[in-house]
C-alpha cells in the first residue's frame, strides 16, 4: 500500500490548455498525457466547452461536487453526471462537449489506453468488505475525508489523498467519501477479466 497525499500530487494544464488537472497517479510514474497506460486526475469545470481529446483512450468520468455536468460525446444526444449518480464511461478520442447547469463542478477522471489496460470505477459503500482483486488500484478520498481499513490498518485520508492497493487486499470504507478505480491488463483477443 502506497499513500499518496494530495499537496504532493502534480498539477498541470489540460491538454487543450482550458483548464488544471491534478494527477493522483499515473503509470508508469512520470509518464506524460501522451505516454500513459493509466491515470487517475482530478480537475474543476468552470466553464462550458470541450473535453480534452486522448487518442487511443477510454476515460471514466464522475462528479465529486457542484452542479450537474452535461456531456454531448460525438453525435450522441447530452448525458448528465452529477454527484449522486453513477459515473459515466466514453471514448476518449469522441468529441466531447461539457455544458454546466449550475455552480462549477470537480470530477474525477479515470483512463486507460485502450488495448493495454481497461478500468472500473466505483464509489465504495459504507462498511462493506472490499475483495481488492485487480493488479493495479487506486483508493481517492473524495470530496471529502474518508477513513479506511486495509488489511487491518485503518488509514485517515483527507480530501484528495488516495492510496495505491495492492491485488489480494480487503478493504472497507468506515466513514466518508472514496473511490476505488481499478485496472486489468488487456487480453490479445480485446476481452477484459472483470476486477
Amino acid at each position: 500500500m502506497l499513500r499518496l497525499n494530495s499537496v504532493d500530487h502534480r498539477r498541470m494544464r489540460w491538454k487543450n490548455g482550458k483548464g488544471e488537472t491534478i494527477e493522483v497517479a499515473v503509470e508508469p510514474p512520470n509518464a506524460t498525457v501522451d505516454t500513459f497506460e493509466w491515470r487517475v486526475s482530478m480537475a474543476a469545470v468552470v466553464e462550458d466547452g470541450p473535453f480534452s481529446c486522448f487518442d487511443g483512450v477510454d476515460r471514466t468520468l464522475a462528479v465529486l461536487s457542484g452542479g450537474e455536468l452535461a456531456l454531448r460525446i460525438a453525435e450522441a444526444p447530452p448525458v448528465s453526471v452529477h454527484a449522486a449518480g453513477p459515473p459515466l464511461s466514453f471514448p476518449a478520442d469522441a468529441p466531447c462537449e461539457a455544458r454546466l447547469h449550475g455552480e462549477s463542478v470537480t470530477d474525477l477522471n479515470v483512463m486507460t489506453r485502450r488495448g493495454v489496460w481497461q478500468h472500473t470505477l466505483r464509489r465504495l459503500p459504507l462498511a462493506v468488505t472490499i475483495a481488492q482483486r485487480a493488479p493495479a488500484a487506486v483508493l481517492v478520498a473524495a470530496p471529502d475525508v474518508a477513513t479506511v481499513n486495509v488489511e487491518g490498518a485503518v488509514v485517515k485520508l483527507g480530501p484528495q489523498d488516495a492510496l495505491r492497493l495492492p491485488a489480494g487486499c480487503q478493504i472497507v470504507l468506515l466513514a466518508g467519501t472514496a473511490w476505488l478505480a481499478q485496472f486489468e491488463r488487456a487480453t490479445l483477443q480485446g476481452r477484459h477479466d472483470a476486477p
